[in-house]
């Protein structure tokens, strides 16, 4: 029998009784139908599976589900109910930076986690932000922009 593992999930009290060691990636998508976390490498190499984790982007294909007790996750699903997601759906869109869009998930986590903790990053700041997420479709340039406008409009704040 396994312990019952509580987080908050979206802004929401959720409860997990499993294997503790399970990827959170397998427990948010089978558990709990969160399919915006994506497994592209699953070894925590390109930022598919990316959420935000107490406010830092991290990848859920390496994380135990057990590390994330009483903690708080943020999937796109619960990003996209922030005022902040619409700042950073206007500016991906304003640069183009949408192709295939199987990275732009893990693309605006990485984006959110940046923005809270540096509003105004440089654009050194931003590919180091983002150089754990591959973007095979539209190369980085696109995404990097988006991220300029994004600070540039000031409101992604918390």
């Amino acid at each position: 029998m396994f312990n019952e593992i509580k987080f908050k999930l979206n802004g929401r009290e959720v409860s997990y009784s499993g294997n503790p060691v399970r990827r959170l990636l397998d427990v948010l998508r089978d558990d709990f139908g969160l399919v915006g976390v994506k497994e592209g490498c699953g070894e925590g190499e390109c930022g598919a599976c990316s959420v935000l984790l107490d406010g830092k982007n991290v990848p859920s294909c390496i994380l135990p589900v057990g590390a994330v007790e009483g903690r708080e996750v943020y999937t796109i699903e619960g990003i996209r109910e922030m005022k902040q997601f619409a700042i950073l759906e206007e500016s991906f869109a304003e640069a183009g930076a949408v192709q295939c869009g199987f990275c732009t998930p893990g693309m605006i986590v990485a984006t959110l986690s940046l923005l809270k903790r540096n509003p105004k990053p440089t654009r050194e700041e931003i590919k180091d932000a983002l150089s754990g997420n591959l973007c095979r479709c539209s190369g980085m340039n696109m995404i990097i922009e988006a991220v300029q406008i994004a600070a540039s409009k000031g409101g992604v704040k918390w």
